[in-house]
């Protein structure tokens, strides 16, 4: 488990370590257009515990690969995380007014901006798998990585979930019928941060792919039932998702530790 103080310094590094990253990769707000830019950059930085970013980087630590081959694409994934939550926060879907502690951004901006921030935070995500120069070269590897992330935040995945609540917005629902919501809104993207490492080191073969996507769909659950009402049986439930993601990963052995540590401090933290 996280627990020592060297593991979490480990955490602490990768947020810093992300929040320098894409400080880099967004566009300064004194360049053209400059609201645009700097309500992005408003979005995206100083917020989050970059839970996304973190299981990016230990599932490549897991993996064997360094922080930096995966680095842009713990970006992308950040970029549309923000936008999603941009997105979300619009009048017309969940009508929020702050978000981490702030306004939301079409409360320190505008409706218009927030809709253009969202659309051009997701450009920027592809924009990075498809030409940063620290990703791997190959083609494969990047047209594997946007196809991912496509797939997470489409109609099937992140979108799809969005689409979900919006028409379950008026109903009371069950524990059941909440899970088949924000599996795809949320779970996706926590699926694809996990797989997208994995792609970063095609000579693993796929033979990793079925363990690392078990184990991010029952942690990305066990996330989810932070949101439901507190209860026996929602606890029991968060335990035996937890029990399954570790189970997944016995598979890798003994490399896998970062990411056991990770899922024991996503799940403890607010306890």
């Amino acid at each position: 488990m996280i627990q020592s103080a060297a593991d979490l310094t480990l955490v602490k590094d990768w947020q810093a370590r992300m929040e320098h990253a894409l400080s880099e990769r967004l566009p300064t707000s004194d360049a053209e257009p400059t609201r645009l830019h700097a309500a992005m950059r408003y979005s995206v930085l100083d917020g989050g515990e970059r839970v996304r970013p973190l299981l990016l980087f230990g599932t490549a630590r897991t993996l064997g690969i360094s922080e930096a081959e995966v680095e842009a694409a713990a970006c992308a994934i950040e970029l549309v995380h923000a936008y999603s939550l941009v997105h979300d926060d619009l009048p017309a879907l969940e009508d929020d007014a702050v978000r981490c502690g702030r306004p939301a951004c079409h409360k320190a901006y505008d409706e218009g901006t927030a809709v253009l921030v969202g659309d051009a935070l997701q450009s920027l995500a592809f924009q990075l798998l498809a030409g940063d120069a620290a990703l791997p070269a190959s083609v494969d590897v990047r047209l594997r990585l946007i196809s991912l992330l496509a797939e997470a935040i489409g109609a099937s995945g992140l979108t799809g979930g969005q689409s979900l609540d919006v028409e379950a917005r008026s109903q009371r629902r069950s524990a059941t019928e909440v899970e088949t919501i924000y599996e795809p809104r949320t779970g996706s993207l926590i699926r694809a941060s996990v797989l997208m490492a994995a792609a970063c080191a095609p000579q693993l073969g796929s033979r990793l792919q079925e363990p690392l996507g078990r184990f991010a769909t029952a942690l990305a659950l066990a996330l989810q039932m932070q949101r439901y009402p507190a209860s026996a049986a929602s606890g029991e439930r968060r335990q035996r998702l937890r029990a399954e993601a570790l189970e997944a990963l016995s598979p890798l052995g003994p490399a896998a530790e970062p990411l056991r540590g990770l899922a024991d401090w996503l799940l403890c933290r607010d306890s």
